[in-house]
């Protein structure tokens, strides 16, 4: 039942009507015209959503094919991480014998040793280079797609690897997934992100004490890494005994406080650092907040602020630094710290003075990113909602988010501009602000300015 129309809707790449078709009786093997299943569509499309659907509703992974492969083993051929994982499904291990395990991992194995253009010109019988185009395989990360002959396959094959060693509970020493991941020499990158995730979750003192051996690694990219994965490792866990949050914290605080010669790393240790609420913080945060690099300035706000609502309020050096930081050259250096600002108004002139010269900013990121940040101040001055108003009277159709920051700013310190403000924003029903606290709050406003 429903046959035709599922081979339709998995052609035409509608998850949802898969899911409806399947849950109405779809045969989830259904055959397309091609003789296979309509899983081998959505592989051979790289259509992660698709392929979800079908395996949550029944369809075959490991199903025998004519050419003697399954859906599972296309779609470790095809490269693409996502797939794969769709493909895996739940506790892979417990339905797959052993044998079978075996294979994969050494199909997976060969692709990666070998090199996807390698192994795709053998199949292809084509010596011609690869068209090569990077393309994101899912949300966040990215592959290389390589196109030679007709023939198309993506090269997250150690992605793949490390994500079917861990389902399969393989686990490689740390140096070894290391090098996998650092041979992209691109966070972004599938390799890198999958052996990120499988490290966080072996969580162990081994895996931890190997991952913080590379904070001494002489490659700035692998002190990247390390940190990287050790972000990770600050993530709550379900239960405290396999935590490692506070061995990661007493690292970070060391590493700060030894040094770190590399900019980029010194910028993310810092990130990092500013996560916990370790006392040190603040120390560290003043000894970098004149460094040479505006990456390592613009992480030392953080570190200068007790974030909270409200927030306290910083020492006297603590201010000062950040007062100063509101005035740096760079951009990125001033929003941060007005974002600090904002948290911890204490009602002095220095700072509201800081505030409405952000908000007048010739840096139009910079005055969007105070827009949204002064709505927490608890600044109420006059000064304050002035540049806010200027700030909302300059701006256009376009700039509908600062535009909305700005009248919820101004409605929040009850501004008698709120009513124009509010009426130029123009209709409120907008894609993707269906739950959006400020709107929420102008909805309310309004109702009672009606209704009082």
């Amino acid at each position: 039942m429903g046959g035709k129309a599922l081979v339709a809707a998995v052609g035409g790449g509608a998850a949802e009507a898969v899911t409806r078709l399947l849950e109405a009786g779809a045969d989830p093997d259904t055959l397309a015209d091609d003789g296979l299943p309509v899983l081998c569509r959505a592989v051979a499309t790289y259509d992660v959503a698709v392929a979800d659907a079908l395996v949550e509703g029944g369809a075959d992974p490991d199903r025998s094919l004519p050419d003697g492969t399954t859906p599972l083993v296309r779609a470790i051929d095809g490269g693409s991480p996502s797939v794969v994982t769709a493909l895996l499904g739940r506790e892979p291990r417990l339905r797959l014998p052993e044998a079978e395990r075996e294979q994969l991992l050494a199909r997976a194995r060969r692709w990666y040793e070998r090199g996807a253009e390698v192994e795709l010109r053998d199949r292809t019988g084509t010596s011609e280079p690869a068209h090569r185009v990077r393309v994101m395989d899912d949300e966040y990360c990215h592959v290389t797609q390589l196109t030679l002959d007709g023939s198309t396959v993506r090269a997250g094959h150690g992605a793949i690897l490390t994500d079917l060693e861990w389902a399969f509970r393989v686990l490689p020493p740390v140096d070894e997934l290391a090098s996998r991941a650092l041979a992209q020499g691109d966070p972004d990158h599938v390799d890198w992100s999958s052996v990120r995730w499988i490290l966080s979750r072996r969580r162990s003192k081994e895996t931890w004490s190997a991952v913080a051996a590379y904070r001494h690694a002489p490659a700035p990219l692998s002190r990247l890494f390390a940190l990287d994965v050790l972000w990770a490792f600050m993530w709550p866990e379900a239960s405290w005994r396999n935590s490692y949050e506070k061995e990661t914290e007493d690292l970070l605080v060391s590493w700060a406080t030894d040094g770190e010669e590399a900019p980029e790393v010194l910028a993310e240790l810092l990130r990092l650092l500013g996560d916990t609420d370790r006392p040190e913080s603040a120390a560290i945060g003043l000894r970098y907040a004149r460094h040479r690099d505006p990456r390592v300035r613009a992480k030392v706000p953080d570190l200068l602020v007790v974030w909270g609502n409200p927030s306290p309020l910083p020492g006297a050096e603590a201010r000062t630094t950040l007062l100063e930081l509101a005035a740096d050259e760079d951009g990125n250096v001033r929003a941060a710290a007005g974002g600090a600002l904002c948290s911890t108004c204490d009602g002095s002139p220095e700072v509201t003075n800081a505030v409405v010269a952000l908000l007048r900013d010739p840096v139009a990121r910079v005055r969007a990113w105070m827009s949204e940040t002064v709505t927490r101040c608890a600044d109420r001055s006059a000064d304050v909602a002035d540049a806010l108003y200027a700030l909302y009277a300059l701006l256009d159709e376009e700039d509908f988010p600062v535009r909305l920051n700005a009248a919820y700013a101004l409605l929040r310190r009850e501004d008698p501009r709120t009513a124009e403000a509010v009426e130029r924003l123009g209709s409120l029903s907008r894609p993707g602000y269906e739950e959006d606290y400020r709107l929420s709050a102008i909805w309310s406003w309004e109702w009672n300015r009606k209704n009082s």
